[in-house]
């Protein structure tokens, strides 16, 4: 892979600049003013691609846009025209260029996750990095979808999802036993061989395959209907019937493999992907994407940049069921091919029973668009009412918020939430851990995240607020102003945001500086609604942030505080005694057989833990 990067002296010449390049495969990326990246694209030929853009035609008003900003170009000459697909991809997702299509859904899927190397393995669910030898079933789109699984899973063949330092410790069944969700392995109610069994028969259905798994139970069944176990055949009947019941819901007619149905509509400027995913037959629901891009887009451009982006993240069923043709639709199978090891169809419009699906995918896309119109156009009534309500020119682009938790003082923790036009914005949400004040100061408090957030945009990094919401009364709305003038900023509008009689939602004064005039919008106001949905917001974010560090304090505070044992030693303790509780029952040689534990090391901790 070559890079090759040229600047035109003075106005672009797009036309020139195509000469010089060649007709290899490549990613070109324009750029505008101060370098900022406009928009990341893939060519089989370089030349004629970028030729393209700058030959005398008709181009639509994006693209004329776009051309209109270029004052540069940088290419990337790749060996095959696939790498340039997946280049392009990552630099999407990178860069974020202005004019592309781009999934802002980032969030990694869940999957369940089944230990390997126990003796009893557990399965529970995982989000995050996969790691042999452990298996992982899935992905699931939502969380819901895996906890509807594992509910299946423990209900009918009752395996473990207790940690493995609780499994280890447990000296009587708990309340899973009881609920009959679990068989109890960790008091020997169940032995290896019949929990393996269990653990097998999971496989089978987390695999999508459950007939396999009913023609064994029935067999079974049988067997032991022959051999007069009568309460074992009961059992067996019960567990094919629960598998019946609850895969009646789930299986597909006349589906057996993995597949997605992926469907795109769009309507005003906004566009809807809608995804079902299937696996070994088996729904596991569906799930919205809205991706974002600048005027009008076809749909079989917005299907394409989905599939080559969220794919690139994902390793790809073997088919791909489209509501559209797309670009380089084989090329893009190949890719996917070779990521995952298999062959990847992509078949669009597909015949017969497969066709319903596509159907149901356009209608379920159709309606997640329509809801997510009408929730922009009430977003949008409520930014214009907020707009006169505080007597601004234009509604406020950027609003951001702050707020302070903690417990009578300790760890206190200040949140800043960001909203634009479109909602929250949570990539650019921030905490800040509060030390070194008085507890419970929350003028400090607030000071203190307030001289973090804004020394920043004051040495020139960051965005700075259209609108500066404080979660309190004029005390705080004064440290805000105070703080913005010490650092030189002169252009926010700054809103205390003061709980009324009672606390009741919806009757908050408003304080606006620099005059401290009050408001009360009252309850039917859209302009508070919205700055009550920021506030609390902030609320739920530095509650979230303080309740972690709390348990995370307190934690520490009662080993970590010991000296010698620092977070190995910890964690090794914990996962030896099962909790805070075994350590301190445990005598001084319990201790010293765990690793990195000496016997000095052992008493200290023991007596220690036997002062407090």
């Amino acid at each position: 892979m070559a890079t090759t990067s040229i600047a035109a002296a003075g106005e672009f010449d797009g036309r020139d600049f195509a000469r010089t390049l060649t007709t290899e495969p490549g990613v070109y990326r324009m750029l505008g003013s101060g370098d900022q990246v406009l928009y990341v694209g893939k060519a089989r030929n370089l030349k004629a691609r970028v030729e393209s853009y700058f030959a005398r035609g008709a181009h639509d008003a994006r693209i004329t846009s776009m051309i209109m900003q270029v004052q540069r170009m940088e290419v990337m000459v790749t060996r095959t025209e696939a790498e340039a697909l997946l280049l392009e991809a990552q630099l999407i997702k990178a860069l974020k260029p202005r004019y592309n299509i781009e999934l802002r859904d980032d969030k990694s899927y869940p999957w369940i996750r089944l230990t390997a190397g126990d003796e009893f393995p557990r399965v529970s669910f995982h989000r995050g990095a996969r790691s042999a030898p452990d298996r992982f079933f899935g992905p699931f789109p939502s969380a819901w979808a895996v906890r509807e699984t594992l509910n299946l899973v423990h209900k009918t063949f009752k395996l473990r999802q207790c940690e493995d330092s609780v499994f280890a410790h447990r000296t009587r069944p708990c309340l899973q036993h009881q609920i009959q969700r679990c068989s109890a392995p960790c008091v020997g109610f169940i032995d290896r061989h019949d929990y393996a069994a269990s653990v097998r028969h999971a496989c089978l259905v987390l695999e999508g395959r459950s007939s396999t798994l009913i023609d064994e139970l029935n067999h079974e069944m049988e067997r032991a209907a022959r051999e007069l176990d009568f309460e074992r055949a009961a059992g067996l009947r019960d567990q094919v019937a629960t598998l019946r019941r609850v895969l009646a819901t789930q299986f597909v007619q006349g589906e057996r493999g993995d597949l997605d149905v992926i469907a795109c509509t769009s309507r005003n400027g906004k566009a809807c992907i809608q995804v079902l995913f299937f696996r070994g037959g088996m729904s596991l629901g569906n799930r919205s994407y809205f991706p974002r891009f600048l005027g009008a887009a076809a749909e079989a451009e917005v299907l394409r940049a989905f599939v080559v982006q969220h794919y690139s993240a994902q390793t790809a069923p073997a088919e791909l069921l489209l509501s559209h043709a797309i670009d380089d639709q084989e090329l893009v199978a190949e890719v996917l091919s070779d990521q995952a090891g298999r062959k990847v169809k992509l078949i669009d419009r597909p015949r017969g029973d497969r066709a319903r699906w596509v159907d149901m995918a356009m209608r379920t896309a159709e309606a997640a668009l329509a809801s997510e119109l009408a929730a922009n156009a009430t977003v949008s009534a409520r930014r214009e009412d907020l707009r006169q309500l505080l007597g601004l020119d234009q509604p406020p682009a950027r609003i951001e918020c702050f707020d302070i938790s903690h417990t009578m003082g300790e760890v206190t923790v200040a949140s800043c939430v960001v909203f634009d036009a479109n909602g929250p914005l949570r990539s650019d949400y921030r905490r800040f851990n509060i030390d070194g004040i008085e507890p419970g100061d929350d003028y400090a408090a607030m000071r203190q995240a307030l001289q973090r957030r804004f020394s920043r945009l004051a040495r020139g990094e960051g965005v700075a607020p259209d609108l500066l919401l404080i979660d309190g009364g004029l005390g705080q709305l004064r440290q805000a102003l105070a703080v913005l003038a010490e650092l030189g900023i002169d252009s926010i509008l700054c809103v205390g945001v003061a709980k009324g009689p009672e606390r009741k939602p919806g009757h908050e004064t408003l304080i606006i500086a620099p005059d401290m005039r009050e408001l009360e919008p009252g309850p039917a106001s859209p302009g508070l609604h919205l700055i009550q949905q920021v506030r609390d917001e902030a609320h739920r974010f530095a509650i979230t942030g303080h309740r972690g560090r709390r348990s995370k304090a307190r934690q520490k505070s009662v080993l970590e505080d010991i000296p010698g044992v620092g977070a190995k030693r910890k964690q090794a303790l914990l996962k030896a005694f099962g909790g805070l509780q075994g350590i301190t029952r445990a005598a001084v040689e319990d201790l010293s057989t765990v690793d990195g534990i000496d016997r000095a090391l052992a008493q200290r901790i023991h007596d220690s833990l036997h002062q407090r």
